[in-house]
């Protein structure tokens, strides 16, 4: 299977790698892009040395597939055309999400909109954050049905890549220096801060990641009429996104039948240990590539009920980028 990488020494394209040389696809002959200011650097796959080029559109000529994450504008003047040599483009940014016929997939929850692909199409990574959620909600949607969501999230810097991690290590250099930590990718320190908003606020008082998950949680779904409402936070930690999440479900459950239907669920793991030294965190998930969820419960003095809350740990750049993007390559390399 020949496959590029297309922004391969950034943040997620370096996880591409990893999670694509661990892959159960065998044979790979894989070529590494990047912009030119990051092309020479030379990086490894599968015990062999690759440098990595400049992007062109010629040397899309030929590929199987083509991994892609180097950012919403590079996606939308490039995914198109690379596509219309024969070339499955997985894109990772938000260019091409919500676009009609342009599939929108997290393997273990809608596997049905890979079937039956041709070559030569775009199929879109949804946003990090919307992946893990979904992930959560999948099994109680398909076993008790879902009327409306509740999230608000805990994320990690590197959702804003390299640029993101770098500016939270200097900040705190400067705050242990006894100096004023400086603002450059975000708007007001992250540093010992959270920050109550994600990308570009909208009109209305929302920001474009939350309705990112809106949206593509209700694409992802199939239910365009999903009440989803999402506040999206930065948090000062370098890796993994985090979220707490209400449900309610289409029919009263018990905290037990809501934690077996979600147990043994592909790519999700389930902590049912009340102990705060076992749930899942930022620190112990980095790295990991499922979704894991604890502390599932039913409202304070509701044995059974139609609401549920949860809490949401997943790696960013793993299951809510490179693995997925993967994963949708693996399944799509045995069509």
């Amino acid at each position: 299977m020949k496959v590029a990488i297309v922004g391969a020494t950034g943040a997620v394209g370096r996880e591409m790698i990893s999670d694509l040389e661990n892959s159960n696809i065998n044979h790979i002959d894989i070529k590494l892009f990047a912009s030119p200011r990051s092309a020479g650097e030379v990086l490894t796959f599968r015990g062999k040395s690759h440098e990595v080029k400049p992007f062109s559109l010629e040397a899309m000529r030929g590929l199987d597939a083509c991994l892609m994450s180097a950012g919403g504008s590079f996606s939308r003047q490039n995914a198109k055309a690379i596509a219309d040599l024969g070339v499955t483009v997985i894109d990772n940014s938000s260019a091409w999400r919500m676009v009609d016929g342009v599939p929108l997939v997290v393997p273990e929850v809608n596997p049905e909109a890979l079937r039956g692909l041709p070559k030569g199409v775009i199929i879109a990574n949804p946003n990090c954050s919307t992946i893990q959620m979904v992930v959560a909600l999948k099994p109680l949607m398909d076993k008790f049905g879902v009327e409306q969501v509740q999230v608000a999230t805990y994320q990690s810097v590197s959702g804003t890549g390299q640029k993101g991690i770098k500016e939270l290590a200097t900040q705190v250099e400067s705050i242990f220096k006894f100096q004023d930590p400086k603002a450059e990718v975000y708007a007001q320190p992250i540093a010992y801060n959270v920050l109550p908003g994600i990308d570009v606020l909208d009109g209305s008082g929302h920001c474009f990641e939350e309705e990112k998950m809106v949206r593509e949680t209700r694409k992802i779904f199939g239910k365009p009429n999903l009440p989803v409402m999402a506040t999206t936070v930065r948090v000062p930690v370098y890796h993994c996104h985090s979220e707490a999440v209400s449900v309610q479900l289409s029919k009263p459950v018990s905290r037990r039948e809501a934690i077996e239907a979600m147990t043994g669920f592909k790519g999700l793991t389930v902590h049912t240990e009340d102990a705060h030294a076992a749930f899942p965190t930022p620190r112990g998930i980095a790295g990991d590539q499922g979704v894991h969820v604890a502390r599932v419960r039913t409202p304070i003095d509701a044995e059974r009920s139609d609401w549920l809350q949860m809490w949401v740990v997943a790696d960013n750049l793993k299951k809510g980028a490179a693995t997925n993007a993967v994963q949708i390559l693996e399944a799509i390399s045995y069509h």
